[in-house]
């Protein structure tokens, strides 16, 4: 079981710091690590959908890295109280992250891997969006601005779970709760389809 103290760093790391080599733990079954994420083409899909990165979906004012300026992580302990008001306060300032306001209705596409929330063992009726391996799952969810709640029109193949994917689809700026992770975005899925491009070195 993880420590909190490794939570912790886990949360700051991945997404303030980028991938840590130390959450590079648990592969998935197409050898992606944990805290990975997915390159870019720089392509549009097939001319309809307007390709963003997870940056995009970031306003460029928030700096989420002066919130852990103070963070002392070395000086806390495994049952130090610290550890978790640490914790529910960076959980607090992850859940109100602010959104992207500009692509509220866009027509956009978008890699990232699916955690499902809503499954029969055979489709996904109802996922998020996540933009590194292991979101929500093996580490804690990233901040709202980092999660996409997604509808597709059609039920995708439970195969994909924890697999990489191109979403194309209507990106609404929609707060949406669930107990995997809160999202700052919806998003109607016209297509979802299998991450194609070569693995970023």
């Amino acid at each position: 079981m993880n420590s909190m103290k490794w939570v912790i760093a886990a949360v700051v790391g991945t997404f303030v710091l980028a991938p840590l080599p130390v959450l590079a733990q648990k592969a998935g079954q197409d050898g992606y690590q944990v805290g990975q994420r997915l390159g870019q083409t720089g392509k549009a899909g097939a001319g309809r959908f307007r390709e963003i990165s997870w940056d995009d979906l970031i306003p460029a004012d928030w700096n989420p890295e002066k919130f852990f300026l103070d963070l002392k992580l070395n000086d806390l302990q495994d049952n130090d109280p610290r550890a978790a008001e640490v914790m529910q306060k960076i959980r607090e300032e992850w859940d109100r992250a602010p959104l992207v306001q500009r692509f509220n209705g866009e027509r956009i596409r978008i890699p990232g891997f699916i955690v499902p929330l809503e499954t029969d063992g055979k489709t996904i009726r109802e996922f998020l969006l996540v933009p590194y391996f292991g979101a929500c799952v093996h580490v804690p969810p990233p901040p709202a601005n980092q999660l996409i709640h997604v509808m597709p029109d059609k039920p995708v193949s439970a195969k994909l779970d924890m697999l990489p994917v191109w979403v194309n689809g209507v990106l609404n700026v929609a707060r949406f709760e669930s107990d995997l992770g809160n999202a700052g975005y919806q998003l109607r899925a016209i297509t979802v389809e299998e991450y194609k491009e070569p693995m970023p070195k």
